[in-house]
């Protein structure tokens, strides 16, 4: 079970104490067992006691004989109130073992689940950028939900088989100990019967594995259709996107289907089987062996239950089986991530005192080039504006400023010094980013701007949204900085969104500010609010921005206009013929 065993190495302390726990539990269990067949004899009148006395009754088992000496060693007499209290007792001590082994079990699962969701997590948000743009967000989805849950309930399957299978050898040492020559022929045909049945795991086992694609691929989709609901409804096609789920949806539902199938399968034959092998067991003892009927009472119960705990064994490691295929995708998906990690800390601690240059630059994406020979000079402590066409490779020169993506060819210089030789996790903490697509959390003004940093004060929280020009609005509002800006930040205009995302950036001080489009869905009056936010903090911090805006252009200290790959600085006679 090499699942079990990859839990086991995560969880050594935890899954060690559940082993113990589950083995003293199985003792408890065989202790109050092995009482039972002296009490059955003296239920049907046997002298029990005459086993002490040196001379063997017949209808006394070697196994009663030392069951009983070994009682008596410590003092207890063969009675039938003694027989009834070692029973109850080995009840109570198996379910306190027990109680212990499964609040380890249930505490390990969770931990499990967690483990992995940050553990995945972790990985994805320290992966190269191209990394991951490759990644489907409902991939992502589905490995944090469905598989981190699968992953964790395969570890109670697999801890619930290793709890059966204790307590299935416990019943079959007793049976043994009975008559080794009946339990034998039972348990050889018990065997028989697992091994007959098992390619009904093997048929869950191939149906998890298809749920786990099926899974994704329903996740990845469905992603992608909600994020598009709208032009899809609008455009009266969300009937395409539903036939693409339900595709999914009713492949996934077979998948299901014949899990369930196989697990019926399996509980319906084990139980005719074991029955019929019980039986053989039964005949044996009782028409070829000549046992007691207390004897033999005994060994069915032990039998029985013997059978009874390896077919929840085989039972248990079928949804093992059906859920496994879920943490080794899991798996799979953070190994990758890892192999992709960043490497962000080491370099020289950067400064930004006169400029960020682009020297002979060139970059291909996908094997399609973006730049040859790019060269362009963006000044510290001054606003610079790239236009262009779409395609032109303005939002490529923000990521490869931002070191989200590195160069095939030429350099990028941070005052004196090669971006690459640079301290990249310092590097980023200079600069505050705003995006084309204004999204909020469905939180507070204050937690959207500090995002939950405990080091950001109150003040500080107040100086940025000053700077961003946001102070006004928000202050006026009944909560202020607690009101809450709803999903997305719908309870805002356009123009406050735009701004609290700006008052975000701005609120650990950086020395570049980077605006991605991020007027382009403004009407004009919150265009000219943000560009007038942008002309205060001229010479206070390098702003870089791409845009189309006619105010922005005007705003600009020095204009570059990206087209074929490279890059021109416009002169004031061009940038005056641009904003006509």
């Amino acid at each position: 079970m090499r699942l079990m065993a990859s839990f086991f190495r995560a969880y050594p302390g935890r899954t060690s104490i559940m082993l113990i726990a589950l083995l003293l539990s199985g003792i408890a269990e065989g202790i109050g067992l092995s009482a039972l067949l002296p009490l059955l004899n003296i239920a049907v009148g046997a002298d029990a006691s005459s086993a002490l006395t040196g001379v063997a009754m017949p209808q006394q088992s070697d196994f009663e004989r030392n069951v009983l000496e070994m009682f008596s060693s410590v003092g207890i007499a063969p009675t039938l109130g003694n027989m009834l209290w070692i029973i109850v007792l080995g009840v109570a001590l198996k379910s306190v073992f027990l109680l212990v082994a499964q609040r380890q079990v249930g505490y390990t699962a969770a931990q499990v689940a967690t483990d992995l969701r940050l553990e995945m997590l972790r990985a994805i948000l320290l992966s190269k950028w191209e990394y991951f743009l490759h990644q489907p967000i409902g991939k992502l989805t589905n490995a944090l939900a469905t598989e981190a849950q699968r992953s964790s309930s395969s570890f109670v399957n697999g801890a619930t088989a290793i709890t059966f299978l204790i307590q299935a050898l416990i019943y079959g040492g007793i049976a043994f100990a009975l008559s080794w020559r009946a339990s034998l022929v039972a348990i050889v045909a018990g065997t028989l019967v697992i091994g007959l049945s098992h390619f009904l795991v093997r048929i869950t086992r191939r149906a998890g594995k298809r749920e786990t694609r099926l899974l994704t691929s329903l996740m990845s989709n469905l992603t992608d259709t909600l994020q598009s609901v709208k032009p899809l409804k609008a455009m009266s096609r969300e009937h395409l996107a539903d036939q693409v789920l339900a595709h999914d949806a009713n492949q996934l539902n077979k998948a299901l289907r014949r899990q369930v199938l196989s697990g019926a399968l399996l509980d319906s034959a084990q139980e005719l089987m074991f029955t019929g092998f019980i039986c053989l067991g039964v005949y044996a003892a009782i028409g070829k062996y000549q046992m007691d009927l207390p004897m033999v009472m005994v060994l069915v119960v032990a039998l029985g239950r013997a059978f009874s705990f390896f077919g929840k064994v085989q039972k248990q490691y079928q949804k093992l089986a059906q859920g496994e295929s879920a943490y080794w995708s899991l798996k799979d998906s953070i190994a990758a991530a890892n192999d992709a990690e960043e490497a962000l800390d080491g370099g020289a601690e950067p400064a930004f005192k006169r400029s960020i240059r682009f020297d002979q630059v060139n970059f291909d994406y996908d094997q399609h080039p973006v730049f040859r020979d790019l060269s362009l000079d963006i000044k510290a402590g001054a606003l610079t504006t790239l236009v262009g066409p779409s395609g032109s490779g303005k939002t490529t020169i923000i990521d490869l400023t931002i070191a989200l993506l590195r160069p095939q060819g030429g350099t990028i210089w941070l005052d004196d010094t090669p971006l690459n030789e640079v301290d990249i996790k310092h590097w980023r903490k200079l600069i505050g980013y705003v995006p084309q697509d204004t999204v909020l959390l469905h939180d507070t003004i204050a937690h959207n701007i500090t995002l939950g940093d405990p080091t950001l004060s109150d003040q500080d929280t107040e100086r940025a949204l000053r700077a961003a020009g946001a102070w006004d609005f928000v202050s006026n509002l009944a909560m202020g900085t607690q009101t809450m800006v709803g999903e997305r930040g719908g309870k805002l205009s356009g123009g406050q969104r735009q701004r609290i995302v700006i008052a975000r950036a701005l609120i650990n001080k950086p020395r570049l500010l980077i605006l991605d489009e991020a007027t382009s869905a403004l009407d004009p009056e919150s265009e000219a609010a943000v560009r007038q936010t942008m002309e205060s903090l001229k010479g206070q911090l390098t702003i870089l921005a791409i845009s189309h805006n006619r105010g922005m252009v005007q705003a600009a200290d020095y204009v570059y206009q990206m087209e074929g790959g490279s890059a021109r600085l416009l002169n004031e006679q061009d940038q005056s013929a641009l904003t006509q």
